[in-house]
């Protein structure tokens, strides 16, 4: 009587074969995680943008840059005054962006009337890819 089971040849065939299919997924699988990154990115942009047209139309004016996107949490100091700043503010708290940076600001800004952004993966200005500043001047 022979004894149920696999041999090793058998296991190593299965091995070979889910390391063949383990090189097609998971390249795949591992460019997501830097999409959804940078949809993340453009979504608090979005959200950021939001509360911005909202403190603008409270006070007449966005923050300055010096103020930055602070004032969107705690009333901000200094000129322009935010006379009609709304208690509890306009964001509970600022962001990160999904590298765990902050987000810029400026007012002016260099591509529209204010400017808000993340440098992406590297936190540099410029790059490319992942590392492609992603700003309100470039939502899709």
């Amino acid at each position: 009587m022979r004894a149920a089971g696999f041999t090793l040849i058998e296991v190593m065939v299965v091995v070979a074969i889910l390391g063949i299919l383990a090189a097609i997924v998971v390249p795949r699988i591992m460019d997501r995680p830097d999409q959804a990154r940078i949809v993340k990115a453009r979504q608090d942009i979005r959200v950021i943008q939001s509360a911005l047209s909202l403190y603008r139309l409270d006070n007449f004016h966005y923050p300055s840059t010096e103020q930055g996107l602070q004032a969107l949490v705690s009333r901000p100091s200094g000129s322009p005054e935010a006379k009609n700043w709304k208690s509890g503010g306009y964001l509970e708290k600022l962001p990160k962006d999904p590298w765990g940076n902050t987000y810029e600001y400026l007012n002016p800004g260099i591509h529209g009337q204010v400017d808000i952004f993340s440098y992406g993966a590297d936190g540099s200005p410029d790059g490319e890819d992942t590392n492609a500043d992603i700003g309100n001047w470039n939502l899709e």
